[in-house]
């Protein structure tokens, strides 16, 4: 079946920054140039107004919302992406004399425990580094004396996603950048979260963290200012100047989720966009999968030919079709098709019609 596309409008599997709703596009569009009939551009409206506060508080309301945030946990809007998170996590939760443990499931993991390590000790409780991080660890022993343990949900470079979370007495932290919002998990089984925005939140340029507030003032260091949870929780997110219009756009994109139905209906999307697409990897013989099938990710599937030299050419056969954004990493080569919450299945169906055609054309 073939599927009708906008043609000015391309079909963005980019890894991130990524594609959003093209109704968000338009409103802060609009806003860049007059900011709630302001007559100010959102770029230049200053972030002590009690129209940019509005802003703050319902884009935190709304994470909360959507996510079902318990009481006894603070949201709140950081800058710096997830890469910082890497140090502000260890710096506020890991004592000097105390182990974190930490499971390594990518490129992403194995730098958070870079980290770290600079801050106390760390133990790696499970790693798949040896397999080129093609599956994620499971049956692993955490320490019930550790700090926490750290785990990234989602691997955006290898196609692979924690789809049953590790129970453990001990804080759990998780690196969510990739898949936040893209399916329902209960908050509360977590100690902390963060995510970077440009994946399923909005821009890069803003970074969330959902906090349990009886987690923080119990390291024994003293830490910079903009470094500290409590220091930004207490400033409601705007310790320093914020990253406005990040922050706008992603209450605009929180409304468009809303919208849809919220997380629960945008999960029944993603499963079905990814059950498509790996349906007809599974099935094409000049395709295969690259990560063990139970570990899959539903928002990076990884691929590749079983002709590398077909690689190229098939690039070029997509981007003919307005399909960008497909090359894989450089790590894992082939093709990495990221569908996050805005990508509609439509773009997916176009881009398994073009597998099919191609697979037609080598036919001869």
């Amino acid at each position: 079946m073939a599927y009708q596309y906008n043609q000015y409008m391309k079909h963005n599997y980019g890894a991130g920054p990524c594609i959003l709703p093209q109704e968000v596009f338009k409103q802060a569009a609009q806003a860049v140039l007059d900011f709630n009939g302001t007559g100010l551009s959102i770029l230049e409206i200053s972030h002590r107004t009690s129209e940019f506060e509005a802003v703050v508080d319902e884009t935190v309301r709304l994470i909360k919302e959507l996510m079902g945030v318990p009481e006894g946990y603070s949201v709140v809007l950081l800058q710096g992406g997830a890469s910082l998170q890497f140090s502000m996590v260890p710096q506020n939760l890991l004592g000097s004399d105390k182990t974190a443990a930490y499971l390594d499931s990518g490129v992403w993991a194995s730098k958070a425990i870079k980290e770290a390590k600079l801050f106390g000790n760390v133990n790696v409780v499970a790693s798949s580094k040896e397999a080129n991080y093609t599956y994620i660890p499971k049956d692993f022993e955490v320490p019930a004396d550790s700090a926490y343990l750290h785990v990234t949900s989602n691997n955006t470079i290898y196609g692979t996603e924690i789809h049953a979370f590790p129970k453990s007495s001990v804080p759990l932290v998780c690196d969510m950048s990739s898949d936040i919002l893209s399916r329902q998990i209960n908050v509360a089984d977590f100690g902390l979260i963060y995510a970077g925005a440009q994946k399923n939140i909005g821009p890069a340029g803003l970074t969330i963290a959902i906090v349990k507030d009886d987690l923080l003032g119990k390291v024994d260091r003293k830490i910079p200012s903009m470094l500290d949870y409590k220091v930004q929780i207490d400033g409601g997110s705007m310790y320093n100047t914020p990253p406005v219009f990040a922050i706008y756009v992603a209450m605009l994109n929180l409304r468009w989720v809303k919208s849809k139905g919220g997380v629960a209906e945008l999960e029944k999307e993603n499963i079905a966009k990814a059950r498509a697409l790996y349906e007809e990897i599974d099935r094409n013989p000049l395709f295969k999968g690259t990560c063990k099938v139970e570990d899959r990710s539903r928002m990076n599937v990884c691929f590749v030919m079983e002709n590398p030299e077909l690689e190229k050419p098939f690039l070029k056969f997509v981007e003919d079709r307005d399909i960008v954004g497909l090359k894989g990493h450089r790590s894992v080569g082939g093709f990495r098709a990221s569908i996050y919450n805005a990508l509609p299945i439509t773009s997916v169906h176009v881009l398994i019609d073009a597998m099919r055609d191609f697979a037609d054309q080598q036919k001869g």
